[in-house]
């Protein structure tokens, strides 16, 4: 099966400092290797090759290292800001690279996810969007999503609520329809994108066992570090 992989990585990284003062978040190096590396490499591992990167402050760097994709036996699609959009307008940005359904993924993210498996599901539905969500109970960030019989039911991340036991994952689908929710040119979130489809009961919700890691903190950083250099020894 044909996936077309968005990946959003047009943010500041503004809690990594010096890290990513003078370099975007996808090139900061773990055990001598850009993070994306390993995204891309996952997702070869699972057959999938078409990739679209979206990206601003500093994403002509990533560009100059990475190119079409081929080292890493992907085909690399850029899309790339002026000015800051937020996630969901980073997309809205890149819809003429977009195909007819696409799976989203953020830059600083590294998912245990069978991708295959996921979009098959979302393809059998017939909703316009998905959002992964693993049972957390704020371990490894606090809690944002509420989700029943299948369906994301609340989503927030600012708004805290005791029934509020999962986190998004960090990898959604959505049909490109879901495009048109989206307002041209202004700053747009995921976040925002998600409560219109909850209220739409549009939002798919698929729960994931598997932990996440993620490089957006230095903690977060830290502790992918730990699991890529025990894989490294084993």
């Amino acid at each position: 099966m044909d996936i077309q992989v968005a990946i959003i990585a047009g943010g500041l990284a503004t809690r990594l400092g010096e890290l990513t003062k003078s370099r975007p978040k996808s090139l900061v190096e773990v055990n001598n290797k850009p993070f994306l590396a390993y995204q891309l490499e996952i997702l070869k591992a699972q057959g999938i090759v078409d990739v679209v990167l979206c990206l601003g402050h500093l994403g002509e760097q990533i560009r100059d290292v990475f190119g079409n994709g081929s080292k890493y036996g992907v085909h690399i699609s850029y899309s790339l800001e002026n000015r800051p959009l937020g996630t969901a307008g980073a997309l809205k940005y890149a819809s003429p690279l977009l195909a007819g359904n696409f799976v989203v993924m953020y830059g600083d993210s590294y998912l245990f996810l069978d991708l295959q498996k996921v979009y098959a599901y979302f393809l059998s539905q017939n909703k316009l969007g998905l959002v992964t969500a693993l049972r957390n109970h704020n371990s490894y960030d606090e809690s944002n999503m509420v989700i029943g019989n299948g369906m994301a039911l609340k989503y927030s991340k600012f708004e805290k609520s005791g029934d509020m036991v999962y986190i998004d994952y960090g990898a959604s689908i959505f049909n490109r329809k879901v495009l048109q929710l989206v307002p041209e040119n202004q700053p747009y979130s995921l976040e925002d994108l998600f409560v219109r489809l909850i209220k739409m009961e549009q939002l798919l919700a698929f729960e994931v066992k598997d932990r996440f890691y993620e490089i957006g903190s230095k903690k977060g950083l830290q502790d992918f570090e730990g699991y890529i250099k025990g894989i490294a020894k084993s």
